[in-house]
Order: structure tokens, then C-alpha cells, then sequence
């Protein structure tokens, strides 16, 4: 009986101890893929891309309307990504300052095609009083329809506040526009879309 606690014990012992090894190798896992991709290693470069692509797919789906073109401009993210990423700073996750970059690369993506609209100038406009908060939550599908059906400019800035959880000063700075301004467009985009869902 004393074998069977002492064996029972080691197992424990040693399952304990495997378990907090692969907490720590996860840990530095990606850091050390990281290292590996700044080396140019391209079968770390892959399982990075695996691990991230289809989070990054879907935050430049939310900016871009078409699959493909959505698809287009997240590889680009993540060739730039690659190519920089002596820059990147372990300040913020990598998913994060990867995030940035899939953002950037999506609203480039839409200005080259001249898809995107620039908001008018702030010196012309009244900031408008906020709006009810939109539920979101209780219409999805009926949200992502309308949304759809939003000029360009409008869904970008939706997508930035409500998926992606942008605020407004975040927000300008992404889209290179006055606070003010964010404020002016997010208000209007969001009268837009509750007069499309009414």
C-alpha cells in the first residue's frame, strides 16, 4: 500500500511539474517564434500567420465589405508585420500591435481604391449631442445588414467603435481626423444606421 501513495505521489509530482513546464514553454513560445521570424525563418513566420489569420481576417473583414479584397490587404498586414518587426515593442501583445497594423493596412487598402471618404472638415460642423447607445447585441444580423448598406467612411468607423472597441480619441488617430471630427462622423454614422434598422 505505501508503493502504491509513494508511486501515486510521483505521478502527481510529475504531472504538477509537466503541467507548469508547458505553462512557461507557451509562454515563451511566442517569443520565441517572434525571434525565429525576425530571422527570417519562414516556417515561424507560417505558424504565426496560422495562429493569427483568421482574428486579423475578420478585423480587416469589419473595415473592408469584399472577402477577397479583405483577405488581400491582411497578408499585406502581415508581410509589413514581418518586415517591422524589428519595431515591435513587447509593451503591447503582438496580437495587438499586429491588430494596428491590419487596421492600417485595411483603411490604405480602401483609400488606394478610393473607396474611402474623408469626413468633412470639423471648422464646419457642430459637434452633435450623443445619440442613444445602439444594442447591438439584441439585431446582429439585422446590424450587419445595414451596416453593409453604409457609405464607406460610416461602416469604418462603426466597425472601429463597436467591433473592435476603439474609442473616439483611438479613433482619430487611426483615421487621421481631429476628435471632433471622430465624434461628429461615429454620431452620424450611428443616426445612419438607426434610421436603416427603423
Amino acid at each position: 500500500m505505501t508503493k502504491t501513495v509513494t508511486t501515486k505521489n510521483y505521478l502527481s509530482s510529475f504531472v504538477q511539474k509537466l503541467i507548469t513546464e508547458l505553462k512557461i514553454f507557451q509562454l515563451n513560445s511566442e517569443q520565441e517564434l517572434l525571434k525565429q521570424c525576425q530571422k527570417g525563418d519562414r516556417q515561424s513566420q507560417m505558424t504565426l500567420y496560422k495562429k493569427y489569420a483568421r482574428a486579423m481576417y475578420q478585423v480587416s473583414r469589419n473595415i473592408i465589405k469584399d472577402e477577397m479584397k479583405a483577405e488581400e490587404a491582411m497578408q499585406d498586414a502581415f508581410l509589413s508585420a514581418f518586415e517591422k518587426l524589428d519595431e515591435f515593442k513587447a509593451e503591447v501583445t503582438f496580437g495587438s500591435w499586429l491588430k494596428k497594423i491590419v487596421i492600417n493596412k485595411s483603411l490604405d487598402y480602401l483609400k488606394k481604391e478610393k473607396m474611402y471618404q474623408n469626413a468633412e472638415s470639423a471648422e464646419n460642423l457642430q459637434l452633435l449631442e450623443d445619440s442613444e447607445e445602439i444594442d447591438l447585441s439584441e439585431k446582429i444580423e439585422a446590424v450587419k445588414k445595414a451596416m453593409n448598406n453604409l457609405p464607406e467612411n460610416y461602416r469604418i468607423i462603426l466597425s472601429l467603435y463597436y467591433l473592435e472597441g476603439y474609442d473616439y480619441e483611438e479613433i482619430s488617430e487611426i483615421l487621421n481626423l481631429s476628435y471632433a471630427n471622430s465624434r461628429v462622423m461615429l454620431n452620424r454614422a450611428k443616426n445612419k444606421l438607426i434610421t436603416l434598422l427603423n
